[in-house]
């Protein structure tokens, strides 16, 4: 096996990973410079906690496009995601969460892990859906419960100024789930108020969200002076790289999601996103009037995109990959150490995928 430049949790190496039964059981080498050398990049596997589709399907079809989704997410070196759902009618929302739920207890041979749910909406405020159907409504506990028994909802969207979402961002907090603010058009101190009831991140950041004004500093405001955690889009279309460099000195943990859709991987042309056609073209994915609806982004170009802005590899690939498993609470993940699963990603020094492995399973990525 040849040698690459490791990134693990204490730092570079330059050795061999050594995975058995899909861990990693040790790392052989010396720290490393990967400036002095020429040897490809081995990171740990990308986490993307913020996905609609890809492969020409879209998660709200259910069952039927979840292996073609995570199949072509793993292609572009994500080796873990959450399911994301758009606001629908509940019995919709519920449908496809029991496919979800039963989905994650497998993993198909080839595809990326999937480790729950990412509940974007139906709980967001009507006057700040960007994308999402028209179906948003105050949030119910009993159909918060109803949910929760159909799959493993790691994270809801919330908007907090809505009456009731008070209660139920500190009551689903407490239990362990991640409460996100997003989708709203909350003042700076109803998002204070959120992140002191227990919610913990941002939905992408800056889109779809009351804006930065210096007398009115508004949820992007609550997220930059007081956050820890936030998602980002990176694809450099949803926030422009001054905005990005802003939210990197503001908020420490700050992770990047993709926000893909049906139409990541695929040619220009019209895709589903939940009950809405969108349309890809000129490198975005948009609604009729023109309202951004997603992306077409990947991790892969989401790494070459922030080192493009000037952030370090071992800094990009943290962003990609340790933050979104420390915001979840997962050790096992988002980092190469002894236990960890063996997920990761190896890289030539154009920063071009060439390998992905998936719980010790090497990916045909190129053939697929």
């Amino acid at each position: 096996m040849s040698e690459d430049n490791i990134l693990t949790a204490d730092g570079w190496i330059r050795g061999r990973l050594i995975h058995e039964h899909g861990r990693v059981v040790s790392i052989e080498g010396v720290p490393c410079d990967p400036a002095t050398n020429d040897l490809p990049y081995l990171l740990p596997g990308f986490i993307d906690l913020h996905v609609h589709g890809g492969g020409g399907k879209d998660i709200m079809e259910g069952a039927s496009a979840f292996e073609t989704i995570t199949k072509t997410h793993v292609r572009f070196g994500t080796t873990s995601l959450l399911a994301t759902t758009m606001t629908a009618p509940s019995a919709e929302i519920a449908s496809v969460l029991k496919e979800v739920g039963e989905f994650c207890e497998q993993r198909p041979k080839g595809a990326a892990r999937v480790l729950g749910v990412h509940l974007e909406g139906p709980y967001i405020n009507p006057g700040k859906l960007g994308a999402q159907p028209n179906f948003a409504h105050t949030a119910l506990m009993a159909e918060v419960e109803d949910y929760l028994a159909l799959a493993p909802i790691r994270v809801i969207t919330i908007a907090p100024e809505i009456a009731g979402h008070d209660g139920l961002i500190r009551e689903l907090s407490s239990r362990g789930i991640r409460m996100q603010i997003g989708h709203t058009l909350g003042s700076y101190e109803e998002g204070v108020a959120a992140l002191e009831a227990g919610a913990t991140s941002f939905t992408h950041l800056y889109n779809a969200m009351s804006p930065l004004h210096h007398r009115e500093p508004g949820i992007v405001g609550a997220a930059l002076a007081h956050a820890k955690f936030a998602e980002l889009i990176p694809d450099l279309l949803h926030v422009h790289p001054g905005a990005i460099r802003v939210a990197l000195r503001s908020i420490p943990c700050l992770y990047c999601v993709t926000d893909s859709t049906a139409a990541a991987g695929m040619p220009d042309g019209e895709y589903k996103l939940g009950s809405h056609t969108v349309t890809k073209c000129l490198g975005g994915v948009r609604l009729p009037d023109g309202t951004l609806a997603g992306s077409t982004l990947t991790m892969d170009q989401a790494l070459r995109n922030l080192v493009k802005i000037g952030l370090p590899i071992a800094e990009a690939s943290q962003r990609l990959s340790q933050f979104p498993a420390d915001y979840l609470g997962i050790t096992e993940r988002g980092r190469l150490q002894p236990g960890a699963w063996a997920d990761c990603v190896r890289l030539d020094r154009s920063l071009t995928l060439t390998a992905v492995m998936v719980e010790g399973e090497d990916i045909d990525f190129k053939n697929a």
